[in-house]
């Protein structure tokens, strides 16, 4: 690895983690230049504390959602960097793609051999784009929600243009009743833009996971001179935080700090129970 690469690195590193210059050096080095090891090394060591940023080391680009008669498309498409995503051609393009995206339910597949206005399709045109602007840039991601079941909300964050942002937030909510409690289904919306979750619940929660978080937790406690039964005692505990912080229905609602969104669920029930069908959050980065 060249010094150039090493600086550059070690600063992608201190950006995730929020950890000094010496510390990433000694990760970086110790973990042959892989980031998502070396987030994990500095975390083993206590030094770094989780954060979700951590699990990608950030792009550029937008997120774009496409809304038509209650069904949702949402796509990520990433650049090098926010120069370019703020670029008249870039954004143009990204807003033709995220319609063409909607109409092909969120098949990445389907939306890069489809033509776009210009009659020259869209693995051509990311071609004619690259080479005009000079950066690489990629469609990263998508997700259609249909209206089989259930309703859907969606909600960007900062938004640049109408449905366009850095954060999309999308979730399908059933017995969801217009006129009476409609309004939670955007408010759910939001809390998730803003809490990040990554299951609704326990089971949806990867076993792997986990099975990782479980792992850095001893290793931080063995690290920081606790003995081994009291490792064992602790580290369920600290687990069991992981999964409440990290399970939308366990997680505390935004607005509200002495709730739960599943207290809200309740609370705004009508006729039948509010549920969470499926939800999904891009955060530009994440998906790279």
């Amino acid at each position: 690895m060249s010094n150039k690469e090493l600086l550059e690195n070690i600063k992608k590193l201190r950006e995730l983690t929020g950890v000094g210059f010496k510390d990433c050096k000694l990760a970086i080095d110790e973990n042959g230049g892989d980031l998502e090891k070396s987030v994990e090394f500095l975390r083993k060591k206590g030094i770094a504390k989780a954060s979700k940023k951590m699990s990608r080391v950030a792009s550029e680009g937008l997120v774009l959602t496409c809304e038509r008669d209650g069904e949702v498309s949402i796509i990520e498409i990433n650049s090098e960097t926010d120069f370019v995503a703020k670029n008249k051609d870039f954004i143009s393009f990204c807003k033709e793609i995220s319609e063409i995206n909607f109409k092909n339910k969120g098949d990445l597949e389907k939306v890069k051999n489809s033509n776009m206005k210009n009659k020259i399709n869209v693995k051509d045109n990311l071609t004619d784009l690259i080479s005009k602007i000079g950066e690489k840039i990629t469609l990263t991601r998508t997700k259609y929600f249909d209206k089989k079941k259930g309703s859907n909300f969606y909600y960007v964050h900062g938004a640049i243009e109408k449905n366009i942002g850095k954060i999309v937030s999308v979730v399908k909510v059933d017995n969801i009743i217009k006129g009476k409690n409609q309004d939670i289904g955007n408010k759910l919306a939001m809390h998730i833009a803003a809490s990040s979750p990554l299951a609704i619940d326990k089971n949806g929660l990867k076993k792997e996971i986990l099975e990782k978080e479980l792992e850095i937790i001893k290793a931080e406690l063995l690290n920081s001179g606790k003995k081994q039964e009291m490792v064992e005692k602790i580290s369920q505990g600290k687990l069991n935080k992981f999964i409440s912080d990290n399970t939308l229905l366990n997680q505390i609602w935004i607005m509200d700090p002495k709730k739960k969104v599943l207290d809200i669920l309740k609370e705004n029930s009508v006729d039948s129970e509010l549920k969470i069908l499926d939800f999904i959050r891009y955060k530009v980065g994440e998906g790279a």
